[in-house]
């Protein structure tokens, strides 16, 4: 796999483009914060045509600029919208993310996006496999940052290679907050032990802010995870 980090936005998410190669041109992006021309820019400076967007939970800095690039033509051809896959349990901060998002609502209201709903929005449940341009994505439901908080073990079709996007469940040396409407720590920490902790040591960790882990790094110095053993 070929990824692409982009950190945008007030809190600088990561935006993530993934591809089978270099050189690939169809690709998928896991979560789409509200600075989506700069993710257009990027998609067509480099020729990539998306074919579907994923989102590892509902908030406004993972979700904001979700409607924008869905509806854009990203290489001129006439194509339909991209689909948006998101747990169901989230699914209402998608389709107003304007109004369940407080003060950063206010912020993306004034930026003048589009906020308008995605046209094709469909759920993924924990086990849901999406496959798409040669890529394997299987959803590991980690509830605890919002109700719907989810995780993408992703691999190319070809190999064995797996790795992780985890949202703001796990980040490099600390958590999600659990403090917003919908959070558990209780639930996150749960998660945490029957979702991320029996994954491979090796395994890539691509989180929704920050910088890449791994799974053994984050067993080892993360302080969160040292409470579980």
């Amino acid at each position: 796999m070929f990824v692409r980090q982009l950190p945008l936005w007030i809190a600088q998410t990561n935006c993530w483009i993934i591809s089978r190669s270099r050189t690939e041109s169809e690709c998928v992006i896991v979560d789409v914060p509200p600075s989506p021309d700069e993710i257009l820019r990027l998609l067509r400076s480099n020729d990539l045509r998306p074919v579907a967007i994923l989102a590892t939970h509902g908030h406004i800095d993972h979700v904001g600029g979700a409607a924008t690039v869905s509806r854009s033509r990203i290489r001129g051809e006439i194509q339909s919208d991209l689909p948006v896959y998101i747990n169901d349990r989230d699914k209402h901060l998608l389709l107003d993310p304007i109004g369940t998002s407080g003060l950063l609502g206010d912020e993306l209201r004034e930026s003048g996006i589009d906020v308008n709903p995605p046209e094709f929005i469909f759920g993924l449940a924990d086990g849901d496999i999406f496959k798409g341009s040669g890529l394997i994505f299987e959803t590991l439901h980690t509830p605890g940052h919002t109700e719907g908080s989810i995780c993408f073990k992703a691999r190319d079709a070809d190999t064995t290679e797996v790795v992780l996007f985890s949202g703001d469940h796990l980040f490099k040396g600390s958590v999600g907050r659990t403090d917003l409407p919908g959070g558990s720590f209780e639930k996150l920490m749960d998660s945490m032990t029957s979702k991320i902790l029996p994954l491979d040591d090796a395994m890539t960790v691509l989180p929704g802010h920050g910088e890449t882990t791994t799974i053994g790094d984050e067993k080892r110095s993360n302080p969160f995870l040292g409470m579980l053993k």
